[in-house]
């Protein structure tokens, strides 16, 4: 398995503005407090993700919305287990909730446009993560 792809929506509570993380999640509620959020609703499998990072120290993250996309890299956390959240962090922290860590980019480095589109509820998100 090279790859895996999921989808999830927009929010009208997503902001974005987190200096050191964004996060993807399968909660369909968002309140402004969660600024590193950029996705609601997402239907990814936990146990697909482990299977693909148990084979790759890197992989290339991409959030996908119309024509638009932002695309970051970060080193694997092995220990990534969480069924409802993915945390990509600049820093190495990490936890259970933690897919990557040494990220490219964190939710403030999103362009600021892409994030307009993500504000909006009924947008359609597909996110694709692929070992490197």
């Amino acid at each position: 398995m090279k790859s895996i792809e999921f989808n999830a929506t927009g929010h009208e509570n997503i902001r974005a503005m987190h200096k050191t993380t964004f996060e993807l999640t399968k909660s369909p509620e968002l309140s402004l407090d969660g600024d590193c959020i950029v996705a609601v609703n997402s239907d990814f499998d936990a146990e697909k993700i482990k299977e693909l990072i148990s084979s790759h120290d890197k992989i290339k993250i991409t959030i996908s919305a119309d024509f638009s996309s932002e695309i970051i890299e970060a080193i694997v956390n092995k220990r990534f287990e969480d069924k409802e959240e993915i945390v990509v962090r600049l820093g190495e922290f990490d936890s259970s909730r933690t897919l990557g860590i040494r990220a490219s980019k964190s939710a403030i480095h999103f362009n600021r446009d892409f994030v307009e589109k993500l504000k909006n509820p009924a947008q359609k998100i597909k996110v694709r993560i692929e070992g490197i």
